[in-house]
């Protein structure tokens, strides 16, 4: 006999919260049935309706709220904050942490079967709104004018947005300030469908510790009309700006920016800290967005590394050199590999602006260039590894594993995939010792993970 739900698409029901999923929705289950409903928290009751069901769970719309958690606060009610990424800003921050902290534990013990070590309780923010020092927002038009901000959820349609709750006050007037003076410039948003129009996207970049700013307009034509006036207004408005940058992008893709890109006005970067290492940031940089919980992060990263001067470091996935050149001050050498070359290019421009001179970079990928190192007798004593959400490439976890660096770090933006990673070196021979999770992305449901492992023998 076919199972069947116990509800039916537009049922309204009243339900009790349970949990929370990984991506911030509230759980409710039905004759142990689970819905997905989406500003739900634990603990509360409500009423629901059920948009749509699978086999195994559905999902549902909040209606009424009858008892609420004691951990939800009020948030704007504007759609211009709905849509912004910000999955958790209806829960306190402490809730966010609670939330954050229990799915790394639960995922070390689920996925990784790690029931015994050590998780430290979560680093947060002192202030965990207006974080982030870099936003990059779609163009549109309506009634006339340039509208510019996020989209909604599953469409193409763009929210208009005066400001993000998680950016920079800096960046968030930059965004409106460029907006504005193409709008008064008559420049023409990009119009998906016809592949038409000029104006795609506006990308603003702010130095938190320096206040520099970078405005960078990014146009599906390689003329900007206007330009000079633009320039002209965009150097009134915004006094703290140092960088005008155009860059164009013609193709018909989702990927922002393209691969031509000249300045306008001003320096081809700007300039940040993180701690004391300085960083120069050009409109195409990977830069962390959020300098103060990174300077936390690699804080942690640099301890469990536990450097005396004497090690030779390896630092896979080294993007622009920003873990390398903390490792850099306490190592002998630092060795890093990254698959971008202009992520290379950054990261050789960065130790020579701090005047470091005992860290070398390659490009190429990680799970290729460090087993040809291991074949040439680069044996490195501490290996720092700081992969996408993916994870690390079996090949690069079997080469740890031959390779036996008495540490590993692992810096991790994904718990699901690092447990699943320390398992097997857990079973090549390693031993985690501590795992510390850092609240990078306050209001969202992102949480990274430091994690220090040590070659059993040496345990």
């Amino acid at each position: 006999m076919k199972k069947t739900a116990p509800v039916a698409k537009n049922d309204y029901i009243d339900v009790t919260f349970e949990d929370l999923t990984h991506d911030g929705a509230g759980v409710a289950k039905v004759d142990g049935y689970p819905i997905f409903i989406p500003d739900g928290l634990p603990g509360e009751k409500a009423k629901i309706k059920v948009i749509k069901t699978n086999k195994g769970y559905g999902f549902g719309r909040l209606i009424k709220l009858y008892e609420k958690s004691e951990h939800r606060i009020e948030v704007p009610a504007s759609e211009t904050h709905k849509y912004g990424g910000t999955q958790l800003q209806h829960l306190s921050y402490e809730g966010q942490l609670q939330f954050k902290e229990k799915q790394v534990r639960e995922v070390l013990s689920r996925i990784g079967k790690l029931e015994d070590v050590k998780v430290h309780p979560i680093l947060g923010m002192e202030e965990p709104w207006h974080y982030r020092n870099k936003a990059q927002v779609p163009v549109g038009e309506k009634d006339g004018k340039l509208i510019a901000g996020f989209f909604k959820p599953r469409s193409h349609e763009i929210v208009d947005t005066n400001e993000s709750l998680i950016q920079h006050p800096a960046v968030n007037e930059a965004i409106q300030v460029v907006k504005e003076i193409c709008s008064e410039q008559g420049i023409q948003a990009y119009d998906e469908a016809a592949h038409k129009g000029t104006l795609r996207h506006i990308m603003a970049r702010y130095g938190k510790t320096t206040g520099e700013l970078m405005v960078v307009v990014i146009t599906r034509t390689a003329d900007l009309p206007q330009k000079n006036k633009i320039v002209e207004e965009i150097v009134v408005r915004l006094p703290h700006v140092k960088s005008i940058v155009h860059n164009v992008n013609s193709k018909r893709t989702n990927v922002i920016l393209g691969e031509k890109t000249k300045v306008l006005w001003g320096n081809d970067v700007i300039y940040d800290y993180i701690g004391d290492v300085k960083f120069a940031i050009s409109a195409l940089s990977f830069y962390q967005v959020n300098p103060d919980q990174t300077r936390v992060l690699y804080g942690k990263a640099l301890e469990y590394a536990g450097l005396t001067g004497e090690e030779s470091v390896i630092d896979a996935y080294c993007g622009i050199g920003t873990i390398s050149l903390f490792l850099a001050q306490k190592a002998k050498k630092v060795f890093g590999v990254e698959v971008i070359p202009e992520a290379i290019e950054d990261a050789r421009r960065n130790a020579e602006l701090n005047g470091i001179d005992n860290a070398e970079f390659s490009v190429g990928e990680a799970e290729v260039v460090i087993p040809e190192w291991y074949k040439q007798g680069n044996k490195a004593n501490v290996l720092v590894v700081d992969p996408p959400r993916k994870g690390c490439d079996e090949a690069l976890l079997q080469t740890i594993i031959d390779m036996k660096p008495k540490k590993v770090v692992y810096v991790s933006c994904n718990p699901a995939t690092l447990a699943r990673d320390l398992r097997i070196l857990e079973d090549g021979g390693y031993k985690t010792v501590e795992v510390q999770p850092v609240d990078m992305f306050p209001q969202t449901t992102h949480v990274e993970v430091v994690t220090d492992l040590e070659l059993k023998m040496f345990n």
